[in-house]
């Protein structure tokens, strides 16, 4: 095993160090696993929480701050979240107005966020949750029941933030979240296994040559295994799949989003072909995103997800966004 790291039970512990010094506009609760915007509880305004297990950087942590996440909270490695630290980042952001849950759909963190909902209740806190469950390669898997949550917890948790920013009321983020959700669809493929910490070994069998379609972001077994494709026959796949789950009467966002290991360079020029694909398909593009956003540790491979977008959920997208990860218009 080949890692920058101390030891393996310590990991998130030292990132959450990391992120504390790199970002001083944060307020990280090392102990407690916690990550919060410094200026919250911000008067007036819902507060986002959102969590899951570590492992997926940027997700969830590297999206807190204005315009989007109020709080997130890192389980241990593919590990959810447990419900105390749901109930401390409700309680650290709630101003009056309500806290809304962004949940994706993983048996461990649904269960976990709903105790929370409880306990927050139980103590006043208004609480809305909304599920992600965007992901269209498998009905079931190992850690769901139903689809799984993956790239489109991205753009829920951008439009759900923009419209708390504004100020809008509990029930209207809430809405918005959900109509993000029903109009998005993802699919993913692996390159490769992923390593975790733990094991320090592949959690499956990838042989070389052959690539998996439809992986989840735990390295979940996806639809089928196939030799590799190329990147043009990849897009073709993931792209067709997806657009038969969902057919776009508005432009869309796209996002082109890299397991972990997969750089730049190759992503870009997957782009290319998604966006050769949608424009064969008529789907007019209305904003484009590509890079390490929804990741698997050091896996290589990548997902497509599309989000079905009127007028008022382009102008969320576009608002602005100040974030570890995530930042424009300021």
């Amino acid at each position: 095993m080949r890692m920058l790291i101390n030891v393996a039970e310590t990991v998130v512990a030292d990132a959450l160090r990391g992120i504390a010094a790199a970002h001083p506009d944060l307020t990280v609760d090392v102990a407690n696993r916690v990550i919060v915007r410094r200026d919250a509880p911000v008067a007036g305004q819902v507060g986002i929480v959102s969590g899951g297990g570590s492992g997926h950087e940027p997700l969830h942590g590297g999206f807190v701050g204005p315009g989007m996440l109020s709080a997130a909270c890192p389980g241990e490695v593919f590990t959810s979240p447990v419900p105390d630290q749901m109930l401390r980042a409700a309680a650290a952001v709630d101003s009056g107005a309500g806290v809304l849950f962004i949940v994706k759909n993983y048996t461990g963190d649904v269960l976990n966020f709903d105790m929370a909902a409880e306990l927050a209740e139980d103590e006043g806190i208004r609480v809305a949750k909304v599920l992600v469950n965007d992901d269209v390669a498998v009905t079931d898997s190992l850690y769901t029941a139903g689809r799984r949550g993956t790239g489109a917890t991205l753009f829920v948790e951008k439009i759900a933030g923009a419209a708390a920013e504004e100020g809008l009321p509990l029930d209207r983020v809430e809405a918005l979240a959900r109509q993000v959700n029903e109009n998005s669809r993802s699919f993913g493929v692996a390159l490769s296994s992923v390593t975790t910490p733990a094991k320090g070994s592949p959690t499956f069998d990838l042989p070389s040559g052959e690539l998996e379609l439809g992986i989840g972001i735990h390295g979940e077994p996806g639809r089928e295994r196939r030799p590799m494709m190329t990147s043009r026959e990849i897009a073709d796949f993931a792209v067709h799949t997806v657009l038969d789950d969902l057919t776009p009467r508005n432009p869309v966002l796209v996002l082109v989003n890299g397991m972990g290991a997969t750089p730049l360079l190759e992503l870009y020029g997957f782009s290319a072909e998604v966006q050769r694909v949608l424009g064969e398909r008529r789907i007019t593009v209305a904003r484009t995103l590509v890079g390490n956003y929804v990741t698997s540790l050091d896996m290589a491979g990548a997902s497509v997800t599309l989000c079905q977008v009127d007028g008022e959920l382009l102008r969320l997208w576009d608002a602005p966004v100040s974030t570890p990860a995530l930042r424009w218009g300021r």
